[in-house]
């Protein structure tokens, strides 16, 4: 049995390298790596009266604070991310998982992202890597939003 473009298109993954990265709302960037796109929660083992009978309660606790890192070549122009450590302005971020066609498939907005640490690429004479900068960023809310056709 034949599978038609439409099915592949709504029932296959989708891959991870067509992906944008807007700062603002306005400043669209280029990463080459983005990590820490995750929620996680602590949880609290509850013992009352009665566990000895029902058993020990778990619970869900504080939510624990988003880490993301962004990771991106350096380029001649001044640093964009430099501004931003050094301003210490929180920003919102909104990364786009994009379809073959550049479309916002699947969007992680994370909110009032502040800079915490920029760290400047490794530097070896025998290596003819690209130089790559990395912002640490902890953030207040991270939400998930897929996008309807």
């Amino acid at each position: 049995m034949a599978i038609d473009k439409k099915t592949i298109i709504d029932s296959y993954p989708l891959p991870v390298y067509n992906y944008q990265v807007i700062i603002n709302g306005s400043e669209v960037m280029s990463f080459s790596e983005i990590s820490g796109l995750e929620i996680e929660r602590e949880h609290v083992l509850y013992r009352h009266g009665f566990s000895w009978v029902v058993g020990d309660h778990l619970i869900r606790a504080q939510r624990k604070p988003i880490n993301v890192s962004l990771k991106r070549g350096v380029v001649r122009q001044r640093s964009y991310l430099y501004d931003w450590m050094t301003s210490g302005t929180k920003k919102d971020i909104r990364i786009e998982l994009c379809d073959e066609a550049g479309i916002a498939v699947v969007s992680w907005e994370v909110s009032r992202a502040l800079p915490l640490k920029l760290e400047a690429p490794s530097f070896g004479a025998s290596n003819n890597d690209v130089a790559i900068e990395s912002l640490d960023l902890i953030a207040h809310d991270l939400r998930i939003k897929y996008n309807k056709e």
